[in-house]
């Protein structure tokens, strides 16, 4: 099915800015999920003297639109403050991109999602949650449902690949159903620590791999 693309849509599809992975990140996040054909990861740059965006740069997995939104929301980021681009909504970025299909606006959404939740990782790696909610089941599991499992395509705690959480006195433990030496198991405990090890009132993770 083809869909009437605005010029504009196509000229960030087709020429992409602040694209590729940013390996010093100051906070970073994907949304999204392959199993519905649309992911994006967005990484941010802030200068800690005035909070303001430096760089900004994602990584989309998805169709044009996916890509042209994770464009245009790091332009839209780059020079504001992280309470400013907090407030960047979808239909800022739609209207930026001169309107997309409306079976396609929820890329625009994951977009934003994507921005909100690196500027949360941001916050929490420094210090800067004003807000903090302790840390219960229900915050581990959602934070895990970020969290992809490989061999499916959906998250970790959906397919069960995550068992036996526990919470005590700032530990958090769990266990991963697949054998240590899996070729996946490396890159499952990395993004699992990711989610987990910002949290304000958590000390350690602990993740155990089944035999």
């Amino acid at each position: 099915m083809k869909f009437p693309y605005s010029d504009a849509v196509m000229d960030h599809f087709r020429h992409p800015r602040n694209v590729g992975k940013m390996d010093d990140a100051d906070g970073k996040a994907m949304e999204g999920s392959p199993a519905c054909g649309d992911m994006v990861a967005v990484y941010i740059k802030v200068d800690p003297e005035n909070q303001k965006i430096t760089d900004a740069k994602f990584e989309s997995y998805g169709c044009a639109s996916n890509i042209a939104t994770g464009s245009i929301i790091t332009e839209l980021a780059k020079g504001k403050s992280i309470e400013e681009a907090k407030n960047i909504s979808w239909k800022e970025a739609t209207d930026a991109l001169g309107g997309l299909p409306k079976i396609k606006a929820h890329c625009s959404v994951l977009a934003v999602e994507g921005l909100r939740s690196a500027i949360e990782n941001y916050e929490e790696r420094h210090g800067l949650v004003k807000d903090k909610e302790a840390t219960t089941l229900e915050v581990v599991r959602r934070r895990l449902r970020k969290v992809m499992n490989p061999l499916t395509g959906l998250d970790v705690i959906r397919t069960e690949l995550v068992k036996d959480i526990t919470i005590k006195e700032g530990v958090i433990s769990l266990t991963v159903d697949l054998p240590a030496n899996h070729q996946f198991a490396v890159a499952i405990k990395e993004e699992i620590l990711e989610k987990l090890e910002t949290l304000w009132d958590v000390k350690t993770v602990a993740i155990n791999f089944s035999e």
